[in-house]
């Protein structure tokens, strides 16, 4: 199945910045997240679609790549980001066709451990956390060090040696006619070294599984799809190598008032239909506390009132964005038959454009539509 175009994806055009991208993914990520849609498939489809189009399309050599070479550029493990230029890296090309050949996915790759893998988990917070920054706790699935053998994979009291078959170089040349290619030594993985008698507790791998504890500091301001790189805390590598990065990827729970867009937040407020019609004050929530919100007389349902620097400090820089409440004037229900006959009496008296004008105004449209 054919890929759509990523610019089709999240509703953009092809020059559109990076705010405008940025803002186009959250409001899908919103729409069709899985915790506001679960069990369904389409939603969970569209929310994968528009994340890998934001990947491509936030990052610039990535977005240059991609306008140049399509989803084409992505493909077999993406070897669009190598050639330095924009275009395919002909150095993986090669090495994957070769690698095929004679069992190598790695290419020509020097010697060398081979780190562990970058680990990616996802970290819901409520949006008080998200403004304001926190400490959170995260338990991750992971491979660790082992312990017995602090990492090495050889048992206790024992060493390793240089492989015989690589003479340590971690790699062996293989002749196929006239091509010369260099792969990965099975004997001892590409390391240069192997083990006689291997560690019983992580036979030999230098790292076990485990469920690790980590404290993670939310900085003040983050929103759903950002990113926070915890360096060296992902999947440790074989035989002491290097570990891998955890990168842990910020969900922003809905929250029962508000409604976050970039800096802003916006909240609808209820009034009574006596406030709106007199006019009056009162209370609305902030995320600091209560606020006293004037409300002038003839306020229209919809109107709406900005709030200067009760939004959100954004997490990379700039002005404190605003509460925006959107009134929303308040029908009465469960009226008495006293104050049924008083509203009645009432409307007798505003039977004008003076008192509605809005209802003349439409009133005045249909009549000429018909005419």
């Amino acid at each position: 199945m054919s890929k759509r175009d990523y610019y089709e994806v999240l509703g953009v055009e092809r020059g559109a910045d990076d705010a405008t991208i940025k803002k186009a993914y959250r409001r899908l990520a919103m729409k069709y997240h899985p915790d506001r849609n679960p069990d369904d498939k389409d939603a969970e489809e569209k929310f994968k679609e528009a994340k890998d189009a934001f990947e491509v399309l936030s990052d610039p050599k990535k977005r240059q790549t991609y306008d140049q070479f399509g989803h084409a550029a992505f493909e077999n493990g993406g070897g669009g980001f190598g050639g330095g230029a924009g275009g395919p890296d002909l150095g993986d090309i090669f090495g994957d066709v070769f690698g095929d050949i004679f069992g190598n996915r790695g290419g020509g790759r020097s010697r060398g451990r081979s780190r562990g893998a970058d680990l990616q988990t996802r970290l819901d917070v409520s949006l008080e956390d998200a403004v304001r920054g926190s400490q959170q706790r995260i338990e991750v699935p992971t491979y660790v060090s082992c312990g017995t053998c602090s990492g090495s994979g050889a048992k206790p009291g024992t060493g390793k040696k240089t492989c015989g078959t690589c003479r340590g170089a971690g790699q062996v040349r293989m002749q196929q006619g006239f091509f010369s290619v260099q792969q990965t030594c099975q004997a001892c993985g590409g390391v240069g070294e192997v083990i006689d008698d291997p560690c019983r507790t992580c036979s030999g791998q230098g790292r076990v599984r485990e469920t690790k504890t980590l404290q993670v500091k939310v900085p003040a301001g983050v929103d759903t799809g950002d990113r926070i790189r915890l360096t060296g805390e992902g999947e440790a590598g074989e035989r002491g190598s290097p570990a891998g990065d955890l990168y842990v990827v910020i969900n922003v729970i809905e929250h029962p008032i508000f409604e976050r867009d970039d800096a802003n937040l916006h909240c609808d407020v209820p009034i009574d239909i006596v406030t709106a019609a007199l006019g009056g004050e009162l209370e609305v929530p902030t995320l600091d506390g209560r606020v006293k919100l004037k409300i002038p007389a003839g306020t229209q349902t919809d109107k709406m009132f900005r709030l200067r620097g009760k939004g959100v400090k954004p997490v990379r820089g700039g002005a404190q964005g605003d509460l925006i409440c959107r009134v929303k004037v308040e029908t009465p229900v469960n009226l008495s038959d006293s104050q049924k006959e008083l509203l009645s009496e009432f409307g007798k008296t505003i039977r004008s454009a003076a008192h509605s004008p809005e209802s003349e105004g439409f009133l005045g449209k249909v009549k000429k539509f018909f005419e």
